[in-house]
């Protein structure tokens, strides 16, 4: 078969095959990137079938799970009739209903469970709606800055094991097969709030929280942060803030911008009349 019918050949496989459909394999091939390359039932003249490593499964057995010449079941999940591939997710078929549950999620929606474990790195939710998980204590997931607008120092400062929390849905993680989740996304934005409420010029007062080579940041209200640039500390020609100010320092400056896109703000200290 020559190039031509061989890519003719192809798309005329492909056009068959919507995202959503179940299909079947085998494996030919595990690349040095741990991607899975599949010849499709239906097409045998060269594997058209890609699973990524993320997609193969949840239950971290991806050597057992993919190994030369194992038939596989999965989902398709996106079709690239150009580059002549076919994504594929066996996850989709080893765990359909949380499968189902997660890719029917949308951004925004509001989800409710129980805190089901604290780690280091985050914490797990047992969702209300939401089956179990094959490995971790819930499908919902918070990472750390998702828990609080303000700075905290410990997780259990925020939640504990058995709390019942209402989140905000943000995307589903096909890595983990876990929803991620913000808790702070249903609490007022303080720097949305702080932003209405202040304008370019005020004079507010504020503590140094951090000196840095480049300036130093003011807290000039609740979880919110400005920075006082190193030109506007001295006319002295200096290569850092260090020795002008100190943490703990008491200042009043002047809001010279408000950034809400970036969320930051820009501070000039307040001269003396």
């Amino acid at each position: 078969m020559g190039a031509a019918a061989d890519d003719r050949a192809v798309r005329e496989f492909l056009a068959g095959i919507r995202v959503g459909d179940i299909c079947g394999g085998t494996v030919v091939e595990v690349t040095r990137s741990r991607e899975v390359m599949v010849t499709l039932d239906g097409f045998s003249a060269r594997p058209l079938g890609t699973v990524r490593p993320a997609d193969v499964s949840w239950r971290w057995k991806t050597a057992e799970a993919v190994e030369v010449g194992r038939r596989i079941t999965a989902e398709v999940v996106a079709v690239d009739p150009d580059g002549g591939r076919v994504r594929l997710a066996m996850t989709a078929t080893e765990n359909p209903e949380l499968w189902a549950f997660l890719t029917s999620r949308q951004p925004g929606e509001v989800l409710s469970g129980t805190v089901a474990a604290i780690e280091r790195f985050g914490v797990f939710v047992s969702l209300d709606d939401g089956p179990d998980h094959p490995v971790f204590p819930g499908v919902g997931f918070i990472t750390i800055p998702e828990l609080s607008w303000r700075h905290i120092d410990a997780v259990s400062d925020v939640v504990r094991v058995g709390q019942r929390v209402s989140c905000e849905f943000l995307q589903f993680d096909d890595w983990n097969g876990e929803a991620r989740l913000s808790l702070r996304a249903m609490q007022p934005d303080p720097f949305a709030t702080f932003a209405e409420g202040v304008t370019v010029g005020q004079t507010l007062h504020g503590q140094v929280t951090k000196v840095v080579p480049f300036g130093v940041f003011v807290r000039v209200a609740d979880c919110i942060e400005g920075l006082v640039h190193l030109r506007e500390l001295t006319e002295m020609p200096v290569d850092t803030a260090e020795g002008i100010l100190h943490v703990g320092d008491e200042l009043s400056v002047v809001v010279t911008e408000v950034d809400r896109e970036r969320r930051r703000v820009a501070l000039s200290p307040a001269r003396r009349p």
